[in-house]
């Protein structure tokens, strides 16, 4: 996923539909300078983690 597309999922207030691994994920906030991003499998957030953009798909 691109940097600016993952930027405005995470400051819509809509929910995308973005899996990482194959498990719908929410993202918390992006990381431009690392091209990374803080997310979370949806509905435990307590599995928080950072992840490359790279590996993030919006389908």
């Amino acid at each position: 996923m691109n940097q600016q597309r993952a930027q405005e999922i995470c400051t819509s207030p809509k929910m995308a539909n973005v899996v990482f691994n194959g498990q719908p994920i929410y993202i918390q906030n992006v990381d431009e300078q690392n091209g990374t991003a803080r997310i979370y499998p949806l509905g435990q957030p307590e599995r928080e983690q950072t992840v490359s953009l790279n590996e993030l798909e919006e389908q």
